[in-house]
């Protein structure tokens, strides 16, 4: 089983994490794109936060929400 085990750490130290490993070297020569990947997620989580508001407005104009007080008690 030990074996087992160091042939995942294997795996993980020198195949999987070899991409992180070469951002974490390149923060010395830019900082930006050491933190490509964090921008990336922030890119993609601005987007589907402008989509959803794309998406409410879109119920919102078509009134196909129920807002009468018995939908939910808190808008009564």
């Amino acid at each position: 089983m030990k074996d087992f085990f160091e042939g995942i750490e294997w795996l993980f130290e020198n195949i999987l994490f070899y991409p992180l490993d070469a951002l974490r070297s390149l923060e010395l020569d830019s900082w930006f794109l050491a933190n490509i990947l964090n921008w990336i997620f922030v890119i993609v989580g601005f987007l589907a936060f402008l989509y959803w508001m794309k998406q409410l407005k879109t119920f919102n104009d078509r009134n196909e929400e129920n807002r009468e007080s018995t939908s939910h008690s808190f808008l009564g």
